[in-house]
């Protein structure tokens, strides 16, 4: 039996569901890690004249660690967790970003285990709710409300982890638990022609003005078609056809290729506007909402923007009177009626989610100095509310205040560590400062775009390998850095910098 047996219905069992060994795990037993004892087991980043960035490090790793629990006994959780840090439940949505800076304090607790709370309330074919209280291990949604599961991303924040840890062996233990979730999907969140729909709370951006005049902009599904969700599980296809290769499984997704195919070809041929070079969802009546919102830049992460599309569409993005506020990158392009200078959460507010999906979307196009300029921006604008406030928030606003300085968003929750983590910790390592890892290949490339001395040491790469990678202060971008790759175990480092147009290979 899974969890919630007082909710289980008769179902029929997902072919992968027999795979699935987190259902039923004995769950983890010993004392959790505090932030006084690990924090010189952390990462340390180094960067020359910037103490207040490193400040807000230390503080999001301060807040994560506070926000570390055990699972209770009956809730079927199995796996000691990361809070969200909101309401006392976990959220899919949340936890998936907030491992993504988890993934660098692995050495000191396993942070991407707490996904395995929602694996073990899988049920029989595939559906996973995408909030559980946490005292009773309840779904906090009836399984077809629009508002149910989503956004599905599980598998890209399974992909990431891979890429710094080369872990096999999850890997191959999670496969089966994401396919399922996908089929589900497939089967219950699509229309007749394979596209997928959500709502705003299913989507996670609550209050986004993308919907029909009639339909509740939170809680329906409004028969639309909706872009995020569509480039979403496109991605999935992606995704998971490249863990089937890792894991010899190709068998296993001959079903999710032909899925990507047509997908595809929808999503391009139907939400794509060619004069205003955009994506857009598709309302029930046939007509594209022309609303300019952040879950369009899903497409990129999902490697579906054609070439020939892919610069006007990217530009959007550099455009001041859309995407290019002051502190980037609002939710809501600014030319919308409903723009809100400080934000009003989804209006406009500025989120790290979004921010760095757009920022790793932005890298699958080869434009590296892009997400670099957004995400100095970005940083710089958290950092500055910090200075004035001691900590992070839930979201920021996109334009100064009365004052001319940044400020949090409105509404916005305080010690949001939560997904804010991700800021001053991986859009710092793997944006501003560049370092990108990929451990199955046993590379690291680090884009070196500053010219401060900066780097990062007690860096965790792979199962067990730890390096300093630092680079020296040059007097021009164009300058070739002094590096200095220190490692404990073998591993390649391709050094890039002058806009990537030169590289360099150090074995350490």
């Amino acid at each position: 039996m899974f969890c919630n047996r007082d909710q289980e219905i008769n179902v029929a069992e997902n072919r992968f569901m027999k795979e699935n060994t987190f259902v039923g795990q004995t769950p983890t037993d010993a004392p959790l890690p505090t932030y006084e004892a690990e924090k010189d087991r952390l990462p340390r980043p180094v960067w020359d004249g910037h103490d207040d960035t490193l400040a807000c490090y230390d503080k999001a790793w301060e807040l994560a660690f506070g926000n570390l629990r055990k699972p209770t006994p009956g809730t079927g959780f199995v796996s000691d967790f990361i809070d969200t840090a909101f309401n006392g439940c976990l959220f899919m949505w949340d936890s998936s970003f907030i491992l993504m800076f988890g993934k660098y304090g692995a050495r000191s607790f396993d942070f991407q285990a707490t996904l395995d709370n929602f694996y073990s309330h899988q049920y029989a074919d595939g559906y996973i709710c995408r909030e559980i209280e946490e005292t009773t291990g309840t779904d906090h949604f009836t399984r077809f409300d629009p508002s149910a599961t989503g956004p599905d991303i599980l598998a890209w924040c399974e992909w990431e982890y891979y890429k710094n840890f080369g872990d096999k062996a999850r890997l191959a233990r999670v496969f089966p638990c994401l396919m399922a979730y996908h089929e589900w999907m497939r089967e219950f969140h699509t229309w007749r022609d394979g596209t997928y729909w959500s709502s705003g709370w299913g989507c996670g951006m609550d209050n986004l003005p993308r919907m029909q005049e009639g339909y509740h902009v939170s809680f329906s599904h409004g028969h639309m078609i909706w872009c995020d969700a569509c480039m979403q599980e496109l991605m999935n296809c992606r995704l998971l056809t490249e863990m089937a290769k890792e894991l010899g499984r190709e068998a296993d997704v001959t079903a999710l290729e032909a899925e990507r195919e047509h997908l595809l070809a929808v999503v391009n041929d139907v939400l794509w506007d060619e004069d205003t070079a955009f994506y857009y969802d598709l309302w029930k009546n046939g007509a594209l909402n022309y609303v300019k919102h952040i879950g369009a830049y899903w497409a990129l992460l999902a490697e579906i923007v054609p070439e020939a599309r892919a610069e006007r569409f990217i530009a959007h993005l550099t455009n001041e009177k859309e995407f290019a506020a002051p502190c980037m990158i609002p939710a809501l392009s600014m030319d919308h009626p409903d723009f809100d200078p400080a934000g009003d959460y989804w209006n406009g507010g500025v989120w790290a989610p979004t921010n760095y999906m757009v920022l790793c979307g932005l890298d699958r196009y080869g434009k590296y100095g892009l997400s670099h300029e957004i995400a100095v921006n970005y940083l710089k604008n958290v950092v500055e509310v910090f200075k004035d406030t001691g900590t992070v928030f839930e979201n920021y606003a996109p334009c100064p205040d009365e004052n001319g300085r940044p400020h949090k968003g409105s509404p916005a929750r305080g010690d949001f560590v939560g997904w804010t983590g991700l800021a001053p910790i991986t859009v710092l390592f793997e944006f501003v400062f560049g370092i990108k890892p990929d451990a199955a290949n046993n590379v690291i490339r680090w884009h070196v775009n500053l010219t401060e001395r900066h780097g990062v040491e007690r860096y965790p790469f792979g199962k067990d390998a730890e390096l300093t990678l630092l680079a020296e202060k040059r007097g021009s971008e164009e300058e070739e850095p002094v590096v200095t790759v220190r490692s404990n175990r073998p591993v390649t480092v391709e050094i890039l910098w002058d806009g990537d147009k030169k590289k360099k290979i150090l074995q350490a």
